[in-house]
């Protein structure tokens, strides 16, 4: 069951759910809304040709801070960033990411899938952006760029995110992260 605001800002007081830092201005009637942080990852596309998924691709995204002025996001092209709030659920609660409507209607993407705040899990959730539109779309520090919703799991998991045998590799994270499929193989 999805979380109304009133639920959202009990499970704050008792701390089964975390949002830090925390406005009452931001909970909306079923989700609170994020901010999008400064510090993002981009392709390397003059040293890279090709993505390969069995190996480390630390030197294939270059870290970007937006300034004041923005970043202009061209068409097609794809971005990974952090929101501002750190996040956190129990092992009984999970969070489900969800782009603004408003972004959507200029083809603005948040997220391609990896839109789920695990149990057990607290961090500041990456961004997969991505600009579905003609034109480049500029984007700013700060700005609202996502809402999360909470959920209610039927029981405690058993096995919370970062539990021995997950391979739960973005547990805790603080910073933007490429990608870590490699440690797949």
């Amino acid at each position: 069951m999805i979380l109304a605001d009133r639920s959202i800002k009990e499970k704050l007081l008792n701390g089964e759910i975390s949002i830090e830092p925390f406005s009452d201005e931001f909970v909306q009637p079923a989700s609170y809304d994020l901010h999008l942080d400064k510090n993002i990852l981009t392709y390397d596309t003059d040293k890279h040709e090709v993505i390969d998924v069995k190996k480390p691709v630390e030197d294939l995204m270059l870290k970007t801070e937006i300034d004041e002025n923005g970043y202009i996001l061209k068409p097609g092209q794809f971005v990974l960033a952090n929101v501002v709030e750190v996040t956190g659920v129990d092992s009984k609660h999970v969070g489900r990411l969800e782009g603004k409507s408003s972004l959507a209607r200029m083809g603005l993407i948040i997220h391609a899938t990896a839109g789920f705040l695990d149990p057990g899990n607290k961090l500041r959730l990456t961004l997969e952006i991505v600009n579905l539109s003609p034109l480049p779309i500029r984007i700013y520090a700060g700005m609202k760029i996502a809402q999360l919703a909470f959920e209610e799991l039927t029981t405690n998991c058993e096995r919370p995110y970062g539990s021995s045998g997950l391979n739960s590799k973005y547990k805790g994270d603080m910073t933007v992260q490429a990608s870590k499929m490699w440690r797949n193989f």
